[in-house]
């Protein structure tokens, strides 16, 4: 083989490669004492800031049309709930949706292993993209169990959007209600829908969900129990600080070893007594996910761009329905109470939040002595 050719292979392994693992997101769910559920996840972009921070607002009874590679000739319905949704490069959807009964909606990547269905124009009153999914999602249904009910009624099909700066959008998702149902769909197999129930409603990328199930028994040894001492010809071995029993904990970016981290993490948890307390537990859990700049990317892209880093970091509250969020710029948290919202009345819009693209810094002055 020609070296110059090998050369140009390896190149383009690693642009591919890098753009997968920078598309990565990791989804937790965590329970207060009383029961209330409360999802969040962090959400990181390859291609630069997708301006997450900008929110998209659809009234309750709003029209939608699905589209297909043919345009916006697919499925049509009308909205039963009102929902709020992230949004991306100013579209109307994005990484993450809630609708005033509770139900969310999380896409995070599935790259290699997603495969929707081969668009058919005989069925295309019934056929939608990815986004539109989401939307249909969220606008429909107030439970998964409902939801489950209706998803043989759809057909996800690959729509190219070049929005996104022209790159794929193999998805899968998170959905959540308030009962703590959480399931995940994936599309796989040209367009055989799978759906698992969310263990501990940990959520990361590709492989399929079922080999990330299968690959935590590599892991059977980890606990928050320190390792006990040993004793070996006389000379006693005692672990050298805290943490000794979860040492082995994979600690890299790669979606199945965040999957084994957030899973250990979730489920060492404290008792949280309310809401609030599991949304702030979320962040600083989350806070091990977070992707600094220039870990995922080229030396070349880290002085101009936030490329491969973790942008915004989310956590929501079913029962109360507040979306609250900070971002990797601002941390600063921002909520969203849905329930202020009249949905009847508010109209389709996208709005920034206004978040700072520089941290803000509260000076601190003692009394004079």
């Amino acid at each position: 083989m020609h070296p110059g050719f090998v050369r140009i292979a390896i190149a383009a392994f690693l642009m591919i490669s890098a753009l997968t693992s920078a598309l990565a997101c990791t989804g937790i769910s965590l329970k207060s004492v009383g029961g209330s559920i409360v999802v969040a996840r962090t959400v990181e972009w390859a291609l630069g800031d997708a301006h997450h921070d900008t929110l998209a607002v659809f009234p309750r009874g709003h029209n939608f049309v699905g589209q297909t590679p043919d345009g916006h000739n697919g499925l049509r319905w009308r909205g039963k709930h009102g929902f709020v949704s992230l949004s991306a490069y100013g579209q109307p959807y994005g990484p993450d949706g809630l609708n005033e009964a509770g139900l969310y909606v999380g896409m995070y990547y599935f790259p290699d292993f997603a495969s929707f269905s081969a668009y058919d124009k005989a069925h295309a009153e019934k056929s939608l993209s990815v986004g539109d999914f989401m939307q249909w999602m969220l606008s429909s249904f107030s439970t998964v169990k409902e939801l489950r009910n209706n998803l043989s009624n759809v057909l996800v099909v690959n729509v190219v959007d070049p929005r996104f700066g022209g790159a794929p959008l193999p998805f899968h998702w998170k959905v959540a209600d308030p009962s703590g149902e959480t399931i995940v769909i994936e599309i796989t197999s040209s367009g055989q829908m799978q759906i698992y129930d969310a263990f501990m409603g940990v959520i990361t990328n590709s492989p399929s969900y079922d080999w990330h199930l299968v690959n935590l028994r590599n892991y059977l040894g980890l606990s928050t129990e320190p390792r006990a001492p040993i004793e070996i010809d006389g000379r006693r071995f005692a672990p050298l600080g805290g943490g000794s029993g979860l040492r082995g904990l994979p600690g890299d970016f790669t979606p199945p070893s965040r999957f084994v981290r957030a899973v250990a993490l979730t489920a060492s948890a404290r008792p949280l007594e309310t809401p609030k307390d599991a949304i702030f537990e979320a962040f600083r859990i989350l806070d091990s996910f977070n992707i600094p700049v220039g870990a995922s990317a080229g030396a070349e892209k880290i002085a101009h761009d936030i490329e491969s880093a973790t942008q915004i970091t989310t956590a929501t509250d079913l029962a109360n329905t507040r979306i609250y969020f900070h971002t990797m710029s601002d941390r600063n948290v921002r909520m969203l109470d849905l329930k202020k919202i009249d949905f009847t009345t508010v109209r389709h819009q996208l709005t920034s939040v206004g978040a700072s693209r520089q941290q803000t810094i509260t000076e601190v002055r003692l009394d004079a002595q």
